[in-house]
């Protein structure tokens, strides 16, 4: 059928289905055991959503519908291709996945202070409660450093020394 005989209010918009955390390209899927769950609650809450939608409007029904089956869509694939990693089962005396790991800054404007950060998973980072994707530059270069290493960080175009610590599975 030619455009031309279709009303322009008949015309739907396609929903904005907000995208996950950034995962690159050929990266597994790490994901600790609470990372795994928070996955599975959130399917959980969408799937309830989905089934209790309650808009009057057929045309917002429907695109509220589509809204959300697309995330779910989005998030069933992360579940689906998600590997759990135990952090007690990691090496205890390198930073690994799942580590939490304190270290100091050797030098630059935050010399002498200390950070403290978890390695996770993409969609469990989250930057107030100190945990960082294992696929962020600054986890990465902590990553198989044992304690009293440093590790070379470039942070705002300087490179920062970072003296780790200590490392913590729990």
């Amino acid at each position: 059928m030619s455009r031309g005989f279709v009303k322009e209010d008949d015309q739907e918009e396609a929903p904005f289905i907000p995208p996950r955390a950034a995962l690159p390209a050929g990266a597994i899927n790490y994901v600790t055991p609470i990372g795994y769950q928070q996955l599975i609650n959130e399917r959980e809450a969408l799937e309830e959503k989905i089934s209790h939608l309650d808009i009057e409007n057929d045309k917002e029904r429907r695109h509220a519908r589509a809204t959300l089956t697309g995330s779910l869509n989005l998030l069933n694939e992360r579940i689906g291709n998600a590997r759990i990693l135990k952090p007690l089962e990691q090496s205890r005396d390198k930073v690994r996945f799942g580590a939490k790991v304190s270290f100091k800054f050797l030098d630059g404007k935050q010399n002498g202070s200390i950070q403290k950060f978890q390695l996770v998973g993409v969609d469990e980072a989250t930057i107030k409660e100190n945990k960082i994707a294992f696929v962020a530059p600054l986890a990465i270069a902590l990553t198989g450093k044992k304690i009293g290493e440093v590790a070379q960080f470039n942070m705002g175009g300087e490179i920062q020394q970072l003296e780790i610590l200590k490392i913590e599975y729990s």
